[in-house]
């Protein structure tokens, strides 16, 4: 992930993008549009940009707004024939069809029932149709995506859960030297963490947490200091 030094305001049209459009494939995120042959933002704050094409605008915000390619944690509501109703934290429940999981077929269904998590990507999102998941990549294979077993969820600001999936993100890196462990982030500001035991996992929940109020100065101390937070 890279910033583009640029803070754009609703309304500004972004010919940059535009411009790049015509050469490769471009995808909007949160905070951008397409209007006919241009891209606009609906958004204050920072653009920011992710290889090979993926464009975004930084701001932060109360709810999750679905855009196609988000990685999110979900939480399953309902079952209704051949699709599960799945609470993303936004404004309208998301849905997933027992075909969206790797090896499904109609023998051989996934075993959801509510109150699963699983991790999973939007695959369509508009202003007239509600989310559509799976749990499954472009080669039908399930990665790090599916159901959620064990572990700690919690939820975090839209923000930190950002910075979180953001390349080479130096929180993760700190953690990992101080001890191994499992996560899913969502950029819907849900969390799974999941450590070899539970003090250490919740360990692991109260630094990155802590984090919330911190600045990316502190995130070396914070992470050195899970110690204190297998204490309390």
């Amino acid at each position: 992930m890279s910033a583009t030094n640029t803070i754009v305001m609703p309304g500004e049209r972004i010919a940059a993008i535009e411009e790049l459009a015509k050469s490769k494939r471009v995808i909007l995120g949160p905070g951008l549009r397409r209007l006919d042959d241009t891209v606009v933002a609906s958004k204050a704050g920072p653009l920011r940009h992710k290889e090979p094409g993926t464009f975004w605008v930084d701001n932060y915000q109360r709810r999750y707004i679905p855009a196609r390619g988000d990685l999110i944690l979900g939480i399953v509501r309902a079952k209704s024939g051949d699709i599960y109703r799945v609470d993303i934290g936004a404004a309208d429940t998301a849905s997933i069809s027992y075909l969206a999981f790797e090896a499904a077929t109609k023998k051989n269904r996934p075993d959801l029932i509510p109150g699963d998590l699983i991790y999973a990507r939007v695959l369509n999102a508009s202003a007239d149709i509600e989310p559509e998941l799976v749990c499954v990549n472009s080669v039908g294979k399930r990665g790090k995506l599916g159901v959620l077993t064990e572990g700690f969820f919690f939820k975090c600001s839209l923000n930190l859960g950002r910075m979180l999936l953001r390349e080479n993100c130096p929180v993760l890196a700190a953690l990992t030297r101080e001890m191994p462990y499992e996560i899913a982030v969502g950029v819907n500001g849900r969390i799974w963490v999941k450590a070899h035991s539970l003090k250490e996992t919740v360990a692991l929940a109260n630094a990155i947490s802590a984090l919330e109020q911190s600045g990316c100065a502190e995130i070396d101390k914070i992470c050195g200091n899970l110690g204190d937070y297998l204490q309390t």
